[in-house]
C-alpha cells in the first residue's frame, strides 16, 4: 500500500469554524497559543495531520495548516498557504461569503493553488441551498468553480466523514510534489526544546532532507547539520516533498533564525534582493474599491513569498500604473534578499498591510534592471532554457537554471534536445544562444585573421589578447570558444591560436634585420651579445620574437638567447664534459665551452629543468636518463 504525502491549508473568513473543523477531522486542536484560547480566534498558524484512505486504496497523509481568518492576521495566513496542494475553503452557512472569503480566494489564486474542497460549516443552522448557490456564483471563473461543496456541522457531526472521503478523493487525483533534488523548507516556526535545542518547522518542497545532512539557511548563509527530523511527531530518516517537517538544528540559536528563512542545500544559487516579475491585478478586484486602485509605478509594497514578508519597491518596465484586469513585467527591489526560484508565486500587499492588492510570478530570481526578462512558458524546460540563453547569451551548464523548478537531469536533457535541433550551441561546459555564439565566433575569427595580416611573423594571436578584445570575462567561455574553433580550421599552440594554414613569415622590409641578428648570434655562438643589444629597435624585437616562436632561437633568460643549433651543441658538450670529468662547476664548464657566466648559469638551469643535468651543491652531474 502506497502512502502519498500532501499539504492542505484552510482558508476563509474569521469565525467560520476553520479550527473547529480541523479538530473534528483530525482530533487535534490547531489553536496552540494561550491568546488564541482566550480570544477564541486563530492568530497564528496551527498544524494537524489527517490520515485517510483513497478510493484506489492508497493511504493519504495530509499535513493540515490551519490559518487565521481575521483581517489583522492575513500576513500569517499567507505564510501558511505558500506551498500547498489543496485548499480546504471554509464558509459558514449563517454568514455566507464574507470579505476575508474574497481576500483568501484572491491569495489562493495568486499562489497558483488549483484544487479546493469547500466545507459549508454550521449547516445545522440551515440556509444550505442559498449559500451553496452564493458560493457557486462567487467561484465562477476561478480554478475552484467546480470544486465539491460538502455541508458539515461540527456540533452534530454531520458531513465530517463525507468531508474526509472527499478530501482523500481529491488528493488521490493530485500529483504529489516533485522531487527535483532542490529542497527548500520555508520556515514558519522557530522554537527551542529543553535538551534538544533549536527546532524549525515548515513545509518541505522540491526535494528531500536527510538526517545528518549538511544544509544552509538563507538569507543569513548559516551552514549547519541536521541532527534529527520529525513529521507530526514521528521520527524520520528522510523527509520527502509534501511533508510538514520539523528539523533539529542544535548548532544554531533561536535568535539567529526567523519565520521566512529557508533551509536548503548549497550549490543551488544564493538569495537575491532584485527580482524580475510578472505582476497581475485581476479584473475581479473592480468590485472592491479599496483594492481596485491602480498600483502606481515606484510604489512601496510588501512582498509575501514562501513564509517570508519583505518590504519592496516596484518599478514597471513600461511607464504607468497597473490597472485591475492587467498584468505587467516589473522590477522588484527588496529590502532584504529572498531565495526565490523561477516560477515561484508571491502575493503583494500595500504598504499599510491592510489590503491584498496584487499577485505575481518570478521570471528572473537574480534580475537586473538593465535586462528585464520576457514572459515565457515557465512550465516548459525547453522554452525556459532558450529564453534564459537568449537573454544572457550563455551560461555554464552546471549553473543554468539552478534556481528553477526543474531538476539537473531535466535541464541536461533539454540542452541535448535543443543542441540537436540547432536552437543552441553546447561546447564543453558552456551552453550558448545560437546567435550569440555565431557573433562571438565571427568576431574571434576576424581578430585572428587581422593578427595574421598585421603581424605575419607571429604564430597567431595570444589568447589573452583575444579574450581582452572579445571582452569575455569568463575564462571557460574562451576555452569553449577556442575548442569550438579548433574543431575546424584553427589550431592552438600553447597560449596562441591561429589558422591551420598560417605559416609565420617575416615581411621583406625586416629580412635584413633577421640577417643581422643571425650573424650576431653566430659570431660567438656560445657567448652571443645580450638580447637587449640585438633588439636595438622595434623591428629587432619583432624579429627575435618571430625566431623564438618559430623555434629557430632558444630563450634561456630574459636577456639571453641562443640559436637553436648553438643550444644543442652546448648541451651535447656539457654532457660530454661531465661524462668524462665527473661533476663539474659552472666555472669549469664555462671555461671548457668558451662561454661566460651570464650564459652558462641560465643554460645549466635549463638543462636541469629538461632532466639532462641536476645540481649537487655547486656542481652539476648527469641525470641517469638523459635526453640529448
Amino acid at each position: 500500500m502506497t502512502t502519498r504525502h500532501f499539504i492542505v491549508a484552510t482558508a476563509g473568513h474569521v469565525d467560520h469554524g476553520k479550527s473547529a473543523l480541523v479538530k473534528a477531522l483530525t482530533g487535534t486542536d490547531p489553536d496552540r497559543l494561550p491568546e488564541e484560547k482566550k480570544r477564541q480566534i486563530t492568530i497564528d498558524l496551527g498544524f494537524a495531520a489527517l490520515n485517510a484512505t483513497a478510493p484506489n486504496g492508497d493511504r493519504i497523509h495530509a499535513g493540515i495548516v490551519d490559518v487565521p481568518g481575521h483581517e489583522d492576521f492575513v500576513r500569517n495566513m499567507i505564510a501558511g498557504v505558500g506551498s500547498i496542494d489543496l485548499a480546504l475553503f471554509v464558509i459558514a452557512a449563517d454568514d455566507g461569503w464574507m470579505p476575508q472569503s474574497e481576500e483568501h480566494l484572491q491569495i489562493l489564486n495568486y499562489l497558483g493553488v488549483q484544487r479546493a474542497v469547500i466545507a459549508l460549516t454550521k449547516s445545522d443552522l440551515g440556509r444550505i441551498g442559498v449559500v451553496t448557490n452564493q458560493i457557486r456564483e462567487q467561484l465562477t471563473g476561478t480554478p475552484f468553480a467546480d470544486s465539491p461543496i460538502v455541508p458539515t456541522s461540527v456540533r452534530t457531526g454531520t458531513g465530517i466523514e463525507k468531508l474526509v472521503n472527499t478530501l482523500a478523493s481529491q488528493l488521490a487525483r493530485t500529483e504529489p510534489q516533485r522531487d527535483i533534488r532542490k529542497p527548500r523548507l520555508f520556515i514558519d516556526r522557530v522554537f527551542t526544546l529543553r535538551g534538544i535545542g533549536t527546532v524549525v518547522t515548515g513545509t518541505l518542497t522540491g526535494g528531500s532532507l536527510r538526517r545528518g545532512q549538511q544544509i544552509i539557511l538563507y538569507p543569513n548563509n548559516l551552514e549547519t547539520r541536521i541532527r534529527s527530523i520529525q513529521s507530526h511527531g514521528h521520527e524520520l530518516e528522510v523527509a520527502q516533498p509534501g511533508m510538514r517537517t520539523a528539523i533539529n538544528l542544535p548548532d544554531l540559536r533561536v535568535d539567529q533564525i526567523k519565520r521566512g528563512d529557508v533551509v536548503t542545500l548549497p550549490d543551488h544559487g544564493t538569495p537575491s534582493s532584485t527580482l524580475i516579475v510578472l505582476v497581475e491585478k485581476p479584473s475581479r478586484l473592480n468590485g472592491d474599491k479599496t483594492v481596485a486602485h491602480p498600483l502606481k509605478n515606484g510604489s512601496s509594497i510588501y512582498v509575501h513569498h514562501g513564509a517570508s514578508r519583505v518590504a519592496a519597491r516596484i518599478r514597471f518596465r513600461e511607464n504607468g500604473s497597473l490597472e485591475a484586469g492587467k498584468e505587467k513585467i516589473a522590477h522588484l527591489k527588496l529590502a532584504s534578499p529572498i531565495f526565490a526560484f523561477i516560477g515561484d508565486r508571491f502575493v503583494v500587499r500595500d504598504c499599510s498591510e491592510r489590503h491584498t492588492i496584487a499577485g505575481g510570478i518570478v521570471l528572473d530570481p537574480d534580475g537586473d534592471k538593465e535586462s528585464l526578462a520576457a514572459s515565457v512558458a515557465l512550465d516548459s524546460v525547453d522554452s525556459l532554457v532558450r529564453a534564459t540563453l537568449a537573454r544572457q547569451g550563455y551560461a555554464r551548464r552546471e549553473s543554468l537554471l539552478s534556481k528553477s523548478r526543474f531538476s539537473a537531469d531535466e535541464i541536461s536533457e533539454a540542452l541535448m534536445r535543443l543542441e540537436e535541433s540547432g536552437a543552441i550551441v553546447a561546447c564543453q561546459q558552456i551552453a550558448a544562444d545560437r546567435e550569440f555564439w555565431r557573433k562571438l565566433r565571427a568576431q574571434a575569427i576576424g581578430l585572428i585573421d587581422a593578427a595574421h595580416k598585421e603581424s605575419p611573423e607571429r604564430a597567431g594571436i595570444d589568447l589573452g589578447e583575444l579574450r581582452s578584445a572579445l571582452r569575455v570575462q569568463d575564462a571557460e567561455v574562451l576555452e569553449s570558444l577556442v575548442a569550438d574553433l579548433c574543431e575546424g580550421y584553427f589550431v592552438r599552440k600553447g597560449s596562441v591560436i591561429a589558422r591551420t594554414s598560417h605559416r609565420p613569415t617575416l615581411s621583406v622590409h625586416v629580412q635584413q634585420v633577421e640577417k643581422r641578428i643571425r650573424e650576431a648570434l653566430t659570431g660567438t655562438p656560445f657567448d652571443p651579445p645580450s638580447r637587449k643589444a640585438i633588439e636595438s629597435d622595434l623591428q629587432g624585437r619583432q624579429v627575435v620574437r618571430f625566431l623564438i616562436e618559430n623555434g629557430d632561437v632558444t630563450e634561456l633568460a630574459l636577456d639571453v638567447v641562443l640559436l637553436r643549433e648553438s643550444f644543442e651543441r652546448m648541451k651535447s658538450q656539457v654532457a660530454e664534459f661531465i661524462s668524462k670529468n665527473g661533476p663539474s662547476s659552472v666555472s669549469q664548464l664555462r671555461q671548457a665551452l668558451g662561454s661566460s657566466r651570464r650564459v652558462m648559469v641560465p643554460l645549466l638551469e635549463r638543462l636541469d629543468r629538461d632532466g639532462v643535468t641536476r645540481r649537487a651543491g655547486d656542481k652539476r652531474m648527469l641525470c641517469r636518463i638523459r635526453n640529448l
